[in-house]
């Protein structure tokens, strides 16, 4: 398992994306309006817990407290279908249209380090040995 160079062990995607315009959309406009900001972070917490932990948008019920929303924050992201219920939690809606698959994140993620490595290796005067 990869690990962070402190000893820690990272598990799943180390960023997601976000659309820079995603806080235009109607969904959390309203949420906005109707002073709902901690479902909105908490929208945004369970994103980034879902990817860290490869869950494919998943949020399980029990992170709620992890991000120190409620059920009724929950409740009111599913009122604005940001996210659907699902057995033990719920499922972030447009997750696979706006994330990458596990697949292609490792292959990506590889690809980098490989880029990365050889200009190290490069910049150090020495050769770069693609294993």
């Amino acid at each position: 398992m990869p690990d962070d160079t402190e000893g820690r062990f990272l598990v799943g995607l180390m960023w997601i994306r976000l659309d820079t315009a995603m806080f235009d959309n109607p969904k959390l406009l309203y949420l906005q309006e109707d002073k709902h900001h901690r479902a909105i972070v908490a929208h945004l917490q369970a994103m980034c817990y879902s990817g860290r932990h490869n869950l494919g948008g998943f949020v399980p019920k029990a992170a709620l407290r992890v991000f120190g929303a409620t059920v009724s924050d929950a409740q009111q992201l599913v009122s604005h279908d940001l996210w659907r219920p699902a057995p033990g939690g719920w499922d972030i809606n447009g997750w696979d249209e706006f994330q990458l698959a596990d697949e292609e994140a490792t292959r990506r993620s590889d690809k980098a380090k490989k880029a990365a490595a050889a200009r190290w290796a490069n910049r150090n005067g020495r050769a770069f040995k693609d294993v």
